[in-house]
């Protein structure tokens, strides 16, 4: 393990390699952590949230700290049907299957109509509860995330500055990703579906089969640009029908016109509109 503070050029690149990858796979923890929390009551959502997230970093800083033990992990445990496993792809296999277990209910629940409420969801989702789901979570992308950052350089400071970074900045933004995620359905389905697309790719990953990133969040990106352009045309649609509305309700103001008089005391029928107060002055006889 390397704790040099001299950085190159190298270094740098690497840094900025690794912030990226800990900023998606940390957003992919605050999506997940987010559906967990609007489980319980309003009141501990916020603090699940911040204590998921602050575990997480934990947990990614000690096991880059166990770099020497992760590596260990690669080693095959035992081998069935002559495949071997190894206790980094067993905590894939398993972390990948519970993540799928948990999209698939979620998907059906909101598809049947059967979504816990807060005001029942104490007695079905307890916190301790959640926050062992979120822990397990933290678990599967934080060996994910450690194995690839140990593969990519042996200096422990440029990989602890990247995930302390990068989750000081999601701690500042989970709180946004989750009433955004909460307040929009049809995010939050997309948000399920990828959940469901990491599970399988864990999955492939602990049997052995390599799928490259790029495939993942590739489609990722296009699927949240698309569903973007989406929003912001519904929300001008919605900005549209407000405005002709309002125009529709707005009263008519009838302006009233005052002339004057002719000789035979009616009102004229032409000339120019006087104000009121000088047809009066019109209408009357002058004084001998």
């Amino acid at each position: 393990m390397d704790f040099s503070l001299e950085f190159t050029p190298d270094l740098l690149a690497i840094f900025l390699t690794l912030f990226v990858l800990e900023i998606v796979l940390g957003v992919d923890n605050v999506i997940f952590i987010s559906i967990l929390a609007s489980k319980l009551p309003e009141s501990q959502q916020a603090r699940a949230r911040t204590l998921g997230l602050t575990l997480a970093m934990v947990m990614r800083v000690g096991l880059v700290l166990l770099a020497g033990w992760i590596i260990t992990l690669n080693d095959d445990l035992f081998t069935v049907f002559g495949m071997g496993f190894s206790g980094r792809e067993l905590i894939l296999i398993l972390g990948g299957g519970f993540l799928l277990y948990k999209a698939v209910h979620e998907i059906h629940l909101k598809l049947e109509g059967e979504e816990e409420g807060h005001g029942s969801g104490a007695a079905k989702a307890t916190f301790g509860a959640v926050l062992a789901q979120i822990l397990a979570m933290d678990l599967v992308f934080s060996l994910d995330s450690v194995i690839t950052a140990v593969g990519m350089t042996s200096n422990m400071v440029v990989i602890i500055s990247a995930v302390v970074i990068s989750f000081g900045i999601l701690l500042f933004a989970a709180r946004y990703i989750f009433e955004f995620v909460n307040r929009h359905p049809t995010v939050k389905m997309l948000a399920l579906s990828f959940l469901l697309l990491i599970g399988v790719f864990l999955i492939a990953e602990g049997f052995g089969f390599h799928i490259d990133k790029a495939f993942i969040y590739g489609p990722m990106v296009f699927a949240v640009l698309v569903e973007g352009l989406n929003l912001w045309a519904a929300a001008r649609k919605r900005k549209r029908k407000a405005l002709e509305h309002e125009g529709a309700s707005e009263p008519v103001r009838l302006h009233m016109r005052t002339y004057a008089t002719g000789a035979s005391g009616e009102p004229g029928t032409s000339g120019p509109a006087v104000e009121p107060g000088r047809a009066r002055d019109a209408g009357a006889p002058e004084d001998a």
